[in-house]
């Protein structure tokens, strides 16, 4: 029965990311969950009236935050949250894009966060994320999103680089990233035709197309594979495995003591520090509007966060044997070992021994392993939300994540039996 669940529980994993295919599809992904268990959304301009044990959300671009009201006092019983992000690194289309000549049409792109862009080559990629049109005197946005196969990024052949296997595979990010998009007729205005396709997309008529923001994304679908299946393939692991978990983990949580909250943040993959990423104020004025709710004074809203524990929910560098070098000895995290603990000296990530031992008895309680990460000392180490929200809110905090291979290449793994096993630790964590 165990061993079913964890099947079941990836494939829903695969099937959230194969449907989210920009920061923005995952954002109404979440929500499409979220109100199919009665969740109400809540707008930022308008005044909240929220009801004991209620379960809400709001949106802000590409960012959410989803919350259950808990039925104890926050002024002692505080809040916990998890933290993900709806980002991932990869490709997207500068403002004016469709560039011509030598008879092709290309797409100037520009390169968001760390992608390992080798991995971009040769595959299947199409475009979705958002568009903004006119609508009367006003503006709407739209998602979209096109399933078909429409760019590639074609390889130069061997015989003209000789050493790509000993040098690697580079793309000079100015000149050879425009992705091939199709062949252009006599005459043809290549900016026009790119206009044209969108806004058939989109159901409207090209000169109501204003702007958009558009990633590249691979069209081919995740699975799981394996002598036993017991890995899972696809893009975007990082990060929308743990957005999913904490997802699922707060759908599970039905009438909490303390007041839990899942935040979802854009641009974390390029630093946070946005109106809709951890660095802006989006979590911090959720809370507070919590607390309104709730008529916290200065005094108490203080000591509800003091009562309050943050999860900062990322991915983490599972041991690939076949670089062995590229690890610290004695901490070689393994797939389908369960959640990892992150801890680095340096505040990129912010555990410390007591938020881990606390990380450490949820998964205890959810009856799952745990495992911890450090990364060796001659490499840089990457960051998450971790630190910057728990600077932020001034909470104790932890960085979790599940293990995985090849962050941020256009086809990540990770293993099949985790997903489960992170869901079951949020959820004990919500449950505290």
């Amino acid at each position: 029965m165990k061993d079913m669940q964890q099947r079941t529980d990836a494939l829903e994993l695969i099937d959230f990311i194969d449907g989210s295919p920009s920061p923005w599809h995952a954002v109404a992904s979440a929500e499409t969950m979220l109100m199919a268990r009665g969740y109400r959304r809540l707008d930022e301009s308008e005044r909240w009236k929220l009801e004991a044990g209620g379960r809400y959300y709001a949106v802000r671009g590409a960012s959410m935050v989803a919350f259950v009201l808990g039925s104890l006092p926050l002024s002692e019983s505080g809040f916990r949250i998890v933290g993900a992000h709806t980002d991932s690194p990869g490709l997207r289309l500068k403002p004016r894009a469709a560039l011509a000549g030598d008879g092709m049409m290309r797409l100037a792109v520009e390169v968001y966060g760390g992608p390992i862009l080798a991995t971009f080559a040769d595959r299947d990629l199409s475009l979705a994320g958002r568009v903004v049109l006119r609508s009367g005197s006003k503006q709407e946005t739209r998602l979209v999103r096109f399933d078909q196969p429409l760019l590639r990024l074609p390889n130069l052949a061997i015989h003209m680089n000789r050493d790509v296997n000993e040098q690697g595979l580079k793309f000079n990010k100015q000149t050879e990233l425009p992705l091939a998009f199709g062949m252009l007729g006599e005459g043809e205005d290549a900016e026009a035709r790119l206009k044209r396709l969108l806004a058939d997309e989109a159901g409207v008529a090209a000169s109501d197309l204003l702007s958009f923001d558009l990633a590249v994304y691979d069209v081919q679908k995740g699975c799981l594979w394996g002598a036993n299946e017991e890995f899972i393939a696809d893009s975007q692991l990082d990060n929308l495995a743990s957005t999913h978990a904490a997802l699922r983990a707060l759908i599970a949580t039905e009438k909490p003591a303390s007041t839990c909250v899942a935040a979802f943040f854009d641009h974390e993959e390029v630093g946070s520090e946005s109106a809709t990423g951890a660095g802006g104020s989006f979590i911090a004025d959720i809370l507070v509007r919590i607390g309104f709710y709730a008529n916290l004074d200065e005094e108490d809203r203080r000591r509800s966060m003091a009562g309050s524990f943050f999860i900062s929910a990322d991915m983490a560098h599972a041991y690939n044997p076949n670089f062995p070098s590229a690890y610290e000895p004695g901490h070689k995290v393994m797939l389908n070992n369960g959640p990892v603990i992150k801890t680095n000296v340096n505040q990129r990530y912010a555990s410390d021994a007591e938020t881990a031992a606390r990380f450490m008895r949820y998964c205890e309680i959810a009856g799952v392993p745990c495992q911890q990460y450090a990364h060796r000392g001659d490499l840089g180490c990457g960051s998450t939300v971790g630190p910057m929200v728990a600077a932020q809110l001034g909470i104790p905090s932890v960085d979790v994540g599940s293990p995985m291979w090849a962050m941020h290449s256009a086809r990540e793994s990770a293993g099949a039996h985790d997903h489960a096993s992170m869901i079951a630790a949020l959820t004990a964590a919500f449950c505290s």
